[in-house]
């Protein structure tokens, strides 16, 4: 059977980035329909945002917005079926591990659709986080699995699932090749913020565990302040609220700015001494621009850049942090290529529409 009819759902502001190469790919071969369910409402997302990535506008939004877990998701699971049921779809194609990509599945399973996940097979193995879950119940109700490296394939296998599975690289690598010289060009970042190449860190903090708990979001802004060289801190809206209701004021050192475009995000990682996230899509763009990355967690799902020595995993300790940096500072001599060649959206068109 040929899928000529796909409907991609996307709701998180990485997941449109990870979209941009495949959606390309897609309708250069088939008609695939755009689904926004709102997650990130209003996170950049304007018609700069649309254009700087260089894809279409979503052909449908289903304005969900933010609420609790439950309430999201299922507010997405009803949504989404709507649009399942008219516009019947082969497939259903879902991104990595958000409450959308939960949902997406969910409805698509229901309704007897197949179901293709994009970045299958990571684990944190830390269940507290809602996206472990996701990432865990997506992987076991899909039909493809496009996993990123060997690692994520035995992980599914160790969980049983052995049909299906396809080692495709990273597609947030193709979004990067393809998007890094209009960064390059089109970018004034670092003019804006009047800061010069490896002379500044950018970092970014935005996940729950981190903002959520007053005591951490502090030692985090801590070690930010005491770091040796300025701190560029796009600040995510969670992040901004959680600051202002916890009374944290941020200190010289650190420059918060409003979210950022992908492409100044690109430009920013790229000239900077050292990134410091708690982001899995950062750690793997530091990857690819070769910048030493510090993550603000105990865990990662991207485990290959740590054992290649350029991502360190430090917590949220003040002290841990200001060692971690200094120690990365320095760049390891080598950089293999750990999650393909950028040809990652290709192959996946290739093995849907051969099913």
């Amino acid at each position: 059977m040929t899928h000529h009819r796909i409907v991609s759902i996307v709701g998180a502001r990485p997941q449109f980035i990870k979209a941009s190469p495949l959606t390309r790919a897609l309708r250069a071969r088939c008609n695939e329909i755009l689904v926004h369910t709102g997650q990130h409402y209003d996170y950049g997302m304007s018609d700069v945002f649309f254009e700087d990535l260089d894809i279409p506008k979503p052909d449908y939004h289903l304005g969900v917005g933010s609420g609790n877990h439950g309430a999201q998701t299922g507010a997405m699971l009803a949504a989404i079926e709507a649009v399942l049921e008219k516009e019947k779809p082969d497939v259903v194609l879902v991104y990595g591990d958000t409450n959308s990509t939960l949902a997406g599945a969910l409805a698509a399973v229901k309704l007897h659709i197949p179901v293709a996940h994009v970045e299958a097979g990571l684990r944190s193995f830390n269940r507290a986080m809602p996206e472990e879950i996701n990432r865990v119940v997506t992987d076991h109700v899909a039909r493809w699995l496009f996993v990123p490296s060997v690692t994520a394939c035995e992980q599914l296998r160790r969980e049983g699932i052995d049909t299906g599975v396809h080692i495709v690289g990273d597609i947030m690598y193709d979004a990067l090749l393809m998007h890094r010289k209009r960064a390059e060009t089109r970018s004034r970042i670092l003019d804006q913020l009047k800061i010069v190449p490896r002379a500044y860190y950018v970092a970014t903090i935005h996940r729950a565990e981190n903002t959520d708990h007053p005591e951490t979001l502090r030692a985090l802004v801590n070690a930010l302040e005491d770091l040796g060289k300025p701190v560029v801190l796009p600040l995510h809206p969670r992040t901004e609220k959680k600051l202002r209701e916890y009374a944290i004021d941020v200190g010289r050192n650190v420059r918060c700015v409003k979210p950022v475009g992908y492409l100044d995000m690109l430009l920013l990682q790229e000239h900077a001494a050292c990134v410091l996230t708690d982001s899995g899509g950062v750690q793997k763009e530091a990857y690819y621009l070769r910048v030493p990355c510090v993550t603000l967690r105990s865990e990662t799902e991207w485990v290959e850049t740590v054992n290649a020595g350029w991502n360190l995993l430090c917590g949220t300790e003040t002290g841990a942090i200001m060692q971690s940096v200094q120690k990365m500072e320095r760049c390891p001599v080598t950089h293999p290529d750990l999650y393909g060649d950028g040809k990652t959206a290709d192959r996946i068109v290739e093995v849907i529409l051969s099913a």
